[in-house]
């Protein structure tokens, strides 16, 4: 079979294919928790128990958020391992990501037991309804028993996917989901087990895509788990949450969105009157909110399946500059997620009836009528939200995990959550409350439009070929014989800018340290005040970054491009690590001791001596994090450069004449 080009394919093509085995696991993922929702409506249990899931679920989505947090960033660690032909580092990424799958699943199985009726009351149970409380204890009792399965499962998923196995991790979802298909009818109704059948069938099947998929580290094909790789590596577990925060920030906000809207129910469930005459009360509708999101979430994941299925496509065209593919790629994925968006929203506005009574048989006038007003009302904004989540995925293919996020949290959390509580406050109705979810649509599309033109723009001002215009003239390139690119590393207050510039000049070669930010705003169409904003924000002190990614693409491929152009010298931005497979290229750490940095500071950038060292520290510490955040190496390590050398034992003259002479003797 013809291996597909992502650079040449049809578009639609590449994405039928990258975007079916998207499509049918997310789906399969989402029928978890739709399943038990649809037998036990069936059941004896009926609304209480659909009530009782609906208050558990928040928790399972919790234990899911902190698995993405690992098993997405254990994967995304892995392939860039991989990528950086660091076998030694993709073993440690998804040993050490094991480890804390599991230390993980450890601590929320212990207080799933510990606090269980702190996390009911948080979630909206209510003891004086004893049949819905006794059904949530039961339900949530039996789902902790089987959350390392689950956790551990669900963590490997991404990296088995990652290896190259996309069919084997859809296939450890799928041998779980059918299962709990095939066992829930079976616990509920023949052995009679109501809800807590219905929560046995889904422990079973989370423990069988567990087995599956730990059989398949056995068999791995790019990694392999050993002793060496399972010992915790304080650079890889941090490198790894921080690279998948953004996964878990997403499912903590469907948590948020389910608590607030629950615990509004249950203050003003009692206070809404039907058109009967009659009260909603607290189980109608936390039945019925449970059933909408669970029908959402069908949904979204088929959106969230198409929109992956990009990423590859995106991901690929973007690093080989064929803007125009980006964007035809992009134009599809929408199209395809506004139809979805059109076609659930006429499911949802013209057969509501028909979808509630998928969940249960014989539900009363106010049950059906709360739930005709939720798939209205609280749905009715699902065409903008297929296209918010479908944005929110592009903007994290182009690099923009910062807007990615900034998005998902701006629909789930900083729109919803206010808008429902104010209305809810001021209406005293949790009918009219539901409009909340519409305005929070409405307000976050806008966004997203808004970050999504803000990355067009970006990729209009990006030529097809790298095109780079000297910052200054070389002043005798015939002193070299052979092409030479020098990176110096320094510590703040060593000297190393200037001494760089004496190399430069010396050897007549251009010298590049704030001159790349005019180069990457000239290519890529950012403004020098957002590049260099975001190269401060890039070295923040924090284990979590919220920098631009993209950037720092961006920036390493106009320094890829002046290394293949010319000899120059290079200061700082991780260039030592972004050409190391370069023959041509020397790389050096310039360092100095305290009392000489302060001296310096003092001299040339104009700090008191009070505040000068507390500064340096500061600067120092921030450039390390920064550089292990982008190369998973230590920047002070001296292992990482040709040559490394204090200034201060000769001064910038004489260490940058040594180094020419370094220069010139590699040369000959």
């Amino acid at each position: 079979m013809k291996e597909l080009d992502l650079g040449k394919d049809s578009i639609p093509k590449l994405i039928k294919k990258f975007a079916i085995p998207c499509v049918i696991s997310m789906i399969v993922a989402a029928l978890y928790n739709i399943v038990d929702q649809i037998f036990i409506g069936w059941s004896s249990a009926g609304a209480f128990g659909n009530a009782a899931t609906n208050i558990v679920y928040p928790f399972t989505v919790i234990s899911l958020a902190f698995a993405l947090l690992v098993g997405d960033g254990m994967a995304a660690l892995f392939s860039l391992s991989l990528g950086a032909k660091d076998k030694e580092k993709a073993n440690k990424s998804i040993g050490n990501g094991l480890i804390l799958l599991v230390f993980i699943a450890i601590i929320l199985t212990i207080i799933g037991f510990i606090f269980s009726k702190q996390i009911l009351r948080i979630f909206g149970a209510n003891p004086n309804e004893v049949e819905c409380y006794q059904y949530a204890k039961d339900y949530l009792k039996i789902i902790c028993c089987g959350l390392p399965f689950y956790i551990i499962g669900q963590g490997l998923n991404a990296s088995i996917r990652n290896d190259g196995s996309p069919n084997f991790a859809m296939f450890a979802t799928l041998i779980g989901a059918i299962s709990n298909i095939i066992l829930d009818p079976i616990f509920i109704f023949v052995f009679k087990l109501s809800v807590k059948g219905a929560a046995i069938a889904t422990v079973i099947g989370q423990v069988l895509t567990f087995i599956v998929s730990i059989v398949y580290l056995a068999k791995a094909k790019s990694f392999k788990i050993n002793k060496e790789s399972l010992k915790l590596d304080k650079g890889i577990w941090t490198k790894t949450l921080s690279l998948g925060l953004a996964s878990l920030i997403t499912q903590l906000a469907i948590v948020i969105i389910i608590a607030v809207a629950n615990n509004v129910v249950g203050k003003y469930g009692y206070m809404t009157m039907a058109s009967t005459g009659l009260t909603y009360g607290v189980v109608t509708p936390l039945a019925v909110i449970g059933i909408c999101m669970k029908v959402f979430g069908i949904v979204v994941s088929i959106v969230i399946g198409v929109s992956l299925g990009g990423m590859p496509i995106i991901g690929y065209n973007m690093g080989a500059d064929k803007t125009k593919r980006v964007k035809e790629t992009i134009k599809y994925i929408l199209v395809i997620n506004l139809i979805i968006g059109c076609l659930a929203f006429v499911i949802f506005e013209f057969f509501p009836t028909f979808i509630i009574n998928i969940f249960g048989k014989g539900n009363g006038i106010e049950y059906l009528e709360y739930a005709k007003y939720c798939l209205r009302i609280f749905l009715g904004g699902i065409i903008f939200t297929c296209l918010i989540k479908s944005i929110s995925i592009l903007l994290q293919s182009m690099g923009s995990s910062v807007k990615s996020t900034i998005l998902a949290l701006a629909r789930d959390v900083i729109f919803f959550v206010p808008a429902i509580i104010i209305i809810a406050t001021l209406s005293h109705s949790i009918v009219t409350m539901l409009w909340s979810a519409i305005i929070a649509d409405i307000l976050a599309f806008i966004l997203g439009i808004l970050l999504l033109l803000n990355e067009f723009k970006k990729l209009e001002s990006s030529k097809e070929e790298l095109n780079l215009q000297d910052e200054k003239i070389a002043i005798d390139p015939t002193i070299l014989k052979n092409k030479v690119v020098l990176t110096i590393s320094r510590e703040y207050g060593s000297g190393g800018h200037f001494v760089g510039q004496l190399v430069a000049s010396s050897l007549g070669i251009n010298f590049y340290d704030k001159e790349i930010i005019n180069l990457t705003a000239e290519k890529y169409g950012y403004t020098k005040k957002y590049i260099q904003d975001n190269e401060e924000q890039n070295i923040k002190s924090s284990m979590f970054y919220t920098n631009d990614d993209n950037l720092f693409t961006n920036e390493a491929k106009v320094i890829t491009a002046l290394a293949k152009k010319e000899s120059c010298v290079i200061v700082g931005r991780c260039a030592d690590y972004i050409l190391r497979n370069n023959k041509n290229v020397i790389s050096i750490f310039l360092y100095s001791d305290m009392p000489s940095k302060i001296n310096r500071v003092v001299k040339y950038y104009g700090l008191s001596k009070e505040t000068a060292e507390k500064e340096i520290n500061k600067i120092n510490k921030q450039r390390a994090k920064h550089y292990n955040y982008f190369t998973n190496r230590n920047w002070n390590s001296y292992d990482n450069y040709d040559l490394a050398l204090n200034v201060d034992k000769l001064g910038v003259d004489k260490t940058a004449e040594i180094i020419c002479k370094y220069i010139k003797e590699l040369d000959k």
